[in-house]
């Protein structure tokens, strides 16, 4: 295209206007350049806007609860323990001879003790007073030395204590035999039960085939729970014992057939449904895997795949997830005992009770790898301190929680897991510095960044005391000692747990949560009608 353009006959000099013709010439080429920008536009993205420092990604969490009834009430025992077979490599371990460990246990108060553990399945008892003791290797020829008198010595003395009781159940009466049902807890059954129950496998029935050349299945296996009821009834001693199965391994399709197949023929013979969780292999597990959302849900998919079979044939029958490590093979030195495994405790802890199973029991307790509460020396471990605080601060009402700013908008393609985890009980009864009518908020914050949250509704300017748990020292996650609101835990004494401070925030104040942390955080006074009686 040409532009022609006139020129006017006389210029007056060199210094005198542009000619006219330039502002056509000048709104055709800003024409051009508006086309050309146009149609690239779905190609580039817009400009990025200034923001002021500081105010990148800062969203401020609104926080409420529902005071007026609970979603979900749990057993007084909701947090329970076990105690490996390990601890019997020598003849009975008498945990009650330590004083610090005793101490250690009733600071868990209230609590099921279950023993029992894969081990279990070559333990063998014999009707001996004294039986000779094994030093072998690992198998059937385990011996439990004066098993009668020690079981029943350390289930009165913990109990006179009111530290955990043992749970009367078979875990405790009949799990520790395999081989010979005659040879069970205090010699007290017939030979009839022997021939009965020779075969019988009461921990994990979906692996008997690969640990012993056998299987059950589910249809049997409940078969033999209705008779072992019946021999028990009339028994003094075990005719009010309740009675607990098939604790089943992880609900794969399997699992979940011998499970079906259990509770359609005793369903109504238990008296809580049982199974077992490990979260991740413990030869492979790495720190950063246990800050991943996508592990810590796959515990709930494996409650709703459990309920759904209980319902089916028992509906609002109890489930107790009985037995729960972090890591499989005995854990992982350094990892499995460290804070970062706390982050899976913790909300092990709260998903259970939001999803309404009645008791969790943790395993160990004491001296079984390094998935334990309490070290081979007897030294609290980080989760050990975490149960602490649940024990002291959390009550068996579940509340519910209403949160706005939690979310991001999902990318299409991309599922967004929650990283921030906010869980609400009632506050424990148990603890008298505060009222009934108190509630307490257990958050953990998996984000690299502080995030802040404001109460509302009914918290609204009330005031908090808060217990933000840390690691302590260099190791920072792989840390095995821990700080409350920045002083470490430790014993005083053998016989004496430290104090449990608080740091009281005035009302209204923002709760800070400081990045990859748990905390607990009791609202006083609310009132809340939930709480008020027991």
């Amino acid at each position: 295209m040409r532009v022609l353009c006139a020129f006017p006959e006389a210029m007056p000099s060199s210094s005198s206007r542009p000619p006219a013709c330039l502002a056509p010439v000048a709104l055709f080429l800003a024409l051009l350049l508006h086309l050309f920008l146009s149609s690239q536009a779905g190609d580039r993205r817009p400009w990025p806007v200034d923001r002021a420092p500081g105010l990148k990604e800062k969203t401020l969490i609104l926080l409420d609860v529902s005071t007026r009834n609970p979603v979900r009430t749990v057993h007084e025992n909701f947090l329970s323990l076990q105690l490996d077979p390990s601890i019997i490599h020598d003849g009975w371990l008498d945990f009650l001879s330590s004083k610090r460990l005793v101490t250690l246990a009733r600071g868990l108060s209230p609590a099921f003790l279950r023993f029992g553990g894969k081990r279990t399945d070559f333990l063998q008892f014999q009707n001996l007073r004294n039986p000779a003791k094994s030093r072998g290797g690992p198998g059937p020829d385990y011996y439990l030395k004066n098993y009668e008198d020690d079981i029943v010595r350390s289930d009165v003395a913990l109990d006179k204590q009111k530290g955990c009781k043992i749970a009367q159940h078979p875990d405790v009466m009949l799990e520790l035999q395999r081989e010979k049902a005659a040879q069970m807890h205090l010699v007290l059954l017939k030979e009839q039960f022997s021939n009965t129950y020779s075969n019988l496998i009461l921990t994990e029935p979906n692996n008997y085939r690969t640990m012993h050349g056998r299987a059950v299945n589910g249809s049997q296996l409940g078969k033999d729970y209705i008779q072992l009821k019946s021999l028990l009834q009339p028994i003094r001693i075990y005719s009010r014992a309740s009675l607990y199965g098939p604790n089943i391994g992880r609900p794969r399709k399997n699992v979940i057939a011998l499970l079906d197949g259990f509770m359609k023929v005793a369903g109504s013979t238990v008296d809580a449904v049982t199974w077992q969780h490990c979260y991740i292999d413990g030869r492979v597990v790495k720190v950063m895997d246990f800050l991943k959302t996508r592990l810590l849900d796959t515990l709930s998919d494996q409650i709703r795949k459990i309920q759904k079979v209980v319902n089916t044939y028992t509906p609002g029958k109890k489930i107790w997830l009985e037995g729960v490590v972090t890591t499989s093979a005995g854990g992982t030195n350094n990892l499995s005992d460290s804070y970062a495994a706390g982050f899976l405790w913790l909300n092990t802890l709260g998903m259970l009770a939001n999803q309404g199973i009645d008791v969790v029991i943790r395993h160990s307790f004491f001296d079984h790898g390094f998935n334990h509460l309490v070290d081979q020396n007897f030294n609290p471990l980080p989760d050990y301190w975490l149960s602490l605080l649940y024990k002291r601060l959390i009550g068996p009402k579940v509340l519910a929680v209403h949160v706005a700013g939690l979310q991001r908008k999902p990318r299409p393609g991309r599922v967004i897991r929650d990283k921030l985890r906010i869980y609400a009980h009632c506050t424990s009864h148990h603890n008298h510095n505060y009222v009934r009518g108190s509630i307490t908020l257990f958050i953990i914050n998996l984000h690299r960044s502080r995030k802040k949250i404001k109460l509302a509704g009914t918290l609204r300017d009330k005031l908090v005391h808060q217990y933000l748990l840390q690691p302590h020292g260099q190791e920072g996650l792989k840390s095995k000692a821990v700080q409350l609101n920045g002083q470490p835990l430790a014993m005083v004494d053998d016989g004496t747990l430290p104090e449990l401070k608080p740091r009281p925030l005035r009302a209204g104040r923002t709760l800070v949560i400081p990045p990859v942390t748990m905390g607990f955080y009791v609202v006083k006074n609310v009132n809340a009608l939930a709480c008020r009686y027991r």
